[in-house]
């Protein structure tokens, strides 16, 4: 993690509230595992981003009391979800809020689900990211985006969901284009993409939701 008080990314991570979240990935994990392997993912993805050297801290926005308590006690700082309209407007109020403290913050959102997420491979992108005012990377299935970033100056203009990566590439934002950085684009959302996650390796907390349940 960056500790200077004047360097670093402020990384923005949304998260539904739990009994909500990842529900196509219950055929699956069935319907108890869900909302537990929603919060490992999330926990996984903030240990992993907070041990970047790059990210100076993280802001969750949620307004799920029991993530507010596991992310929090990682090191996240907690922004409720007081817009509550959507992804978007969650990720265009946690970025407000960094501003609001950092007016010249970097910033960059991440999804809340990329369990198998590497510190070293998220570096690369924040590198790359740099180089523009605006970056995104597309998921592993390149028709979504599992990060966007801001330099400091420029707005986020978040527009997630669904074939983001489009509508990221024509609201001028550059594509990052980069070999080896799969951790950051594998974002999960139903049972195949779990297994590409497990292949890649994931982190402890999913490790240890998932290995009961399949022992």
């Amino acid at each position: 993690m960056n500790t200077d008080p004047d360097g670093g990314w402020s990384l923005v991570v949304p998260l539904k509230p739990l009994a909500l979240a990842k529900s196509r990935l219950a055929a699956a994990a069935g319907e108890r595992l869900r909302p537990r392997l929603a919060l490992a993912f999330a926990q996984d993805t903030v240990a992993a981003a907070l041990a970047c050297g790059r990210v100076r801290d993280v802001v969750l926005v949620t307004d799920d009391p029991v993530a507010s308590v596991a992310l929090a006690a990682l090191g996240a700082r907690i922004v409720p979800d007081s817009p509550a309209a959507g992804l978007n407007a969650a990720l265009a109020h946690g970025a407000r809020e960094v501003r609001r403290g950092r007016p010249g913050a970097r910033l960059a959102t991440l999804n809340a689900d990329l369990p198998a997420l590497r510190p070293v491979e998220l570096d690369r992108v924040l590198a790359a990211a740099e180089q523009f005012p605006r970056a995104f990377l597309a998921d592993a299935a390149d028709i979504g985006t599992t990060f966007l970033s801001a330099d400091s100056g420029f707005e986020l203009r978040p527009a997630f969901g669904g074939a983001s990566r489009l509508r990221h590439l024509s609201s001028g934002a550059a594509e990052i284009r980069l070999a080896g950085v799969d951790s950051v684009r594998r974002d999960v959302d139903t049972g195949e993409d779990l297994a590409a996650a497990l292949a890649l390796g994931v982190g402890p907390r999913t490790a240890a939701r998932w290995a009961p349940s399949n022992g």
